[in-house]
């Protein structure tokens, strides 16, 4: 079974960000995630995991300007200098923070660069920050996003994240396996999750439609937690969900699935 932790970007909304992690230790959580950390100092963090007693599980490197529909810069060819400056500062933060995973976003790239021209890229700079990580004591991973959330995203198939990171080396970057991306994107995510899993590191979870919380969509959780068992995995699992309402009283669910 997963370890379950809170993705604390979506989950507890009704309260201010760096009061979510007291309130996911007091649900039960050992770890968190979150996308960004940059809009807070180290020591702002730290002190909040530090009094919750919470582990940071997961960060991204910064993306960019999400209202002008940037997802990181990876596979720019003009943005080089800051996707490099970007990893530096992930690198950074997650070294104070104590975090162990970096989730590097690939970024849209423009319509008129050639998909091939922008994977090579893509993969040149993972290599690079990858040798960064790697001195670091922390591990990379890559996510495939769904084009209907992440319209343009370059990376959009758990096979292409899974050829990547046998091209660059499991040992130095892992595939992030989220289930509603893709339900969404590809669907038949046990057989994928059953070839895919010696490349996955992290994986995070939600239901569709919809991406709230399991059990209230079509995917099938008990069969996939059952079949997570069978198969070994015992990383962390995201719980990154949009809570259909309180997050407290939907994170029933793990009561229901016996987690």
């Amino acid at each position: 079974m997963p370890r379950f932790c809170a993705n604390i970007g979506f989950l507890f909304p009704e309260i201010p960000f760096l009061e979510r992690f007291e309130a996911a230790a007091e649900a039960g959580f050992a770890g968190v995630e979150f996308a960004s950390p940059y809009e807070f100092t180290a020591a702002e963090l730290r002190s909040q995991l530090r009094a919750a007693g919470v582990h940071l599980v997961l960060i991204n490197s910064p993306a960019g300007d999400r209202a002008k529909g940037e997802r990181g810069f990876a596979c720019l060819p003009a943005r080089t200098g800051i996707f490099r400056d970007g990893i530096e500062q992930a690198l950074d933060c997650a070294t104070s923070l104590d975090c162990k995973l970096i989730h590097v976003m690939a970024g849209v790239p423009p319509a008129d660069l050639p998909y091939d021209t922008a994977l090579a890229l893509y993969a040149t700079n993972l290599a690079w920050a990858a040798e960064r990580a790697q001195t670091a004591g922390i591990k990379l991973t890559i996510e495939p996003l769904n084009p209907r959330d992440a319209p343009g995203y370059l990376l959009r198939t758990q096979e292409q994240g899974a050829a990547i990171v046998a091209a660059i080396g499991r040992d130095r970057i892992r595939l992030q396996f989220d289930i509603y991306h893709c339900q969404t994107a590809q669907g038949d995510v046990t057989t994928r999750l059953e070839k895919l899993l010696p490349a996955i590191e992290h994986m995070q979870l939600a239901d569709v439609p919809g991406r709230h919380e399991p059990g209230t969509g079509e995917i099938n959780y008990p069969f996939l937690f059952d079949r997570l068992d069978e198969l070994g995995y015992t990383g962390w699992g995201g719980c990154e969900y949009a809570p259909l309402g309180d997050t407290l009283e939907g994170l029933a669910w793990r009561q229901r699935y016996g987690v």
